[in-house]
């Protein structure tokens, strides 16, 4: 069962606070890796089912944004996927933006863990497409995510839970139980809130 975001990440923030003040597409074929590495035998879809039994609606796996590659695979290792930079595109298509602090009139922390939550799940579309079959996910090793805020607000941790609480639903421990970082800055591409990069071990055909 789901268990309830808002009350959990209601209690992260207060906890957060008290801390602190104590301490004063349609994919293209030319970009798409998925000839190379999709599965072509039977498919386990463990994930997949897992997916669906929790409700959750994957959005069309993004395309790049500029002149670079969604994912890559070093050569010669051909378990290990980077994944670059992705935003908080809804299912239909939409852009989540703005910029992360209340006290600006900026958003929430908890609009913000929504936002991340969504680049969690173009994450994993983008997986599913490159993949063909996300049971390959050995090992989400780490994800880093930039969060738009402004100077005065100091909560991209919480903001960032929402894609790692997502991971961690969907392919739970070991899986899903990864490393992270999370940074703020001034401004990210398209007004962006949030974007998150992902390093992945996956399993060879």
């Amino acid at each position: 069962m789901i268990r309830s975001a808002a009350t959990h990440l209601t209690r992260r923030l207060a906890a957060s606070s008290s801390s602190l003040a104590s301490s004063s597409a349609a994919p293209i074929s030319n970009r798409s890796l998925a000839p190379a590495i999709a599965k072509q035998t039977a498919r386990s879809i463990h994930i997949e089912k897992k997916i669906e039994q929790l409700g959750i609606e994957l959005p069309p796996a993004p395309l790049p944004k500029a002149n670079y590659n969604i994912v890559c695979l070093p050569p010669g290792d051909e378990t290990t996927m980077y994944v670059s930079g992705h935003l908080p595109i809804k299912a239909d298509g939409t852009l989540i933006t703005g910029t992360l602090g209340p006290d600006h009139g900026g958003m929430t922390v908890e609009e913000g863990y929504d936002a991340a939550r969504h680049c969690a799940l173009n994450i994993i579309a983008t997986l599913k497409s490159q993949l063909g079959d996300l049971d390959r996910v050995e090992q989400v090793v780490k994800v880093f995510g930039i969060v738009n805020s402004h100077t005065e607000f100091k909560h991209q941790h919480l903001v960032m839970d929402g894609c790692s609480d997502l991971i961690m639903e969907v392919f739970d421990k070991p899986v899903g139980y990864h490393a992270r970082s999370a940074i703020g800055t001034n401004t990210l591409p398209l007004n962006a809130p949030v974007e998150v990069e992902a390093i992945v071990k996956i399993r060879p055909e």
